[in-house]
């Protein structure tokens, strides 16, 4: 499924990119030549053709080998989702080629806005009209793949005039836009993590994505969370696949609890499959919810299920160095935004309301 040199390529810096002693801005060119970035874009744009479920394949093959090149491939594809949904057709002219073909890095800061969405917290950045445009202020406390001198970011920002929040393309670049430092995470230190303050700065109307969030987000919100489950999909066939190799064939205890796994695992992704081509999960998003915490629970199985089948080995630098990467993946997973304990609130205020 993967070109032979991105996966030769990833086996070899996986740990390094966890650790951050890898070149992160060599990680979207990677991604390019192999072709990966394109998939579920129609051709007639430049990309691979194919569906969504094709790119949640591509995340997860991926994320098999490097959460950490997963996760920026899943925020790369993410935005070029937006453009793809953008009524904006000379944004996506202008920005997609680049986007494609590594050259331009865009960073998904609707993190901030999907919980938003759900009535967890507000937008945290706001907008003053101005003749040409908008200025902004506020701050993205947690953005990804804000890659060093070529970056956008997408953002829902508030109205200070009130109405209708909007979404916006932010380009690097603009007086008064300010990139941390990388934030110091446990791992994938890579995935180019920082935080951007904002104090007025000018953004002109042509970087606009949407006019009303409240309707682009629910429509982008089938690929954002489908997508970054191909992360949870990929880190647990791993795990499993490991699990597979250190029994070796031979019988064992943990025969039954793998097959079951599998059996979980597989149920999930054909789950998350036929949502994504029917399209229900648009207009019915605690199915995908439900999915979502689901994979992420299989996740951290599967890792747990590989300590058991290593046994003391794994627990050894020497040979444990690929499980302890996966070990600190696997807590990363339920905490990406929108992260487990979001959703099962939004399940329960959902319930609550048809009550």
């Amino acid at each position: 499924m993967l070109d032979p040199t991105l996966s030769d390529w990833l086996d070899r810096q996986a740990d390094a990119l966890d650790r951050g002693d890898a070149d992160p801005a060599a990680l979207l060119p990677r991604l390019a030549a192999a072709g990966v970035l394109g998939v579920a874009v129609e051709e007639r744009l430049g990309g691979a053709g194919g569906t969504l479920a094709d790119a949640v394949e591509r995340v997860a093959a991926v994320a098999a080998r490097s959460l950490t090149a997963a996760f920026v491939f899943w925020g790369q594809r993410a935005f070029i989702e937006y453009l793809l949904q953008s009524p904006n057709q000379e944004l996506r002219q202008r920005l997609l080629g680049d986007l494609l073909a590594g050259r331009l890095a865009g960073a998904t800061g609707l993190s901030n806005a999907m919980k938003f969405l759900s009535g967890i917290e507000a937008l945290q950045v706001v907008a003053h009209a101005e003749e040409a445009g908008w200025r902004l202020d506020g701050r993205l406390p947690w953005v990804t793949n804000l890659r060093s001198g070529d970056f956008v970011v997408a953002a829902a920002i508030e109205r200070g005039e009130g109405g209708s929040p909007f979404v916006l393309a932010i380009p690097e670049g603009l007086a008064g836009l300010q990139r941390s430092a990388d934030l110091r995470l446990l791992g994938l230190q890579c995935s180019n993590t920082a935080a951007l303050d904002l104090r007025a700065v000018a953004v002109g109307r042509d970087w606009l994505l949407h006019d009303d969030a409240r309707q682009f987000l629910p429509r982008v919100r089938p690929a954002f969370l489908g997508l970054q489950c191909g992360m949870a999909i990929g880190l647990a066939r791993r795990a499993l696949d490991e699990v597979q190799r250190h029994l070796g064939g031979s019988r064992s205890l943990l025969d039954g609890e793998l097959a079951a796994q599998r059996e979980t695992l597989d149920g999930h992704v054909a789950a998350l499959h036929a949502g994504l081509a029917s399209g229900e999960f648009a207009s019915q998003p605690a199915r995908l919810f439900r999915i979502r915490i689901g994979l992420a629970e299989a996740a951290a199985n599967a890792v747990q299920l590989e300590l058991q089948a290593s046994g003391g080995k794994a627990y050894l630098s020497e040979h444990g160095a690929g499980f302890a990467r996966r070990w600190r993946e696997s807590a990363f997973v339920p905490i990406v935004t929108p992260s487990l304990v979001q959703l099962r609130a939004e399940l329960q205020r959902q319930a609550e309301a048809k009550a």
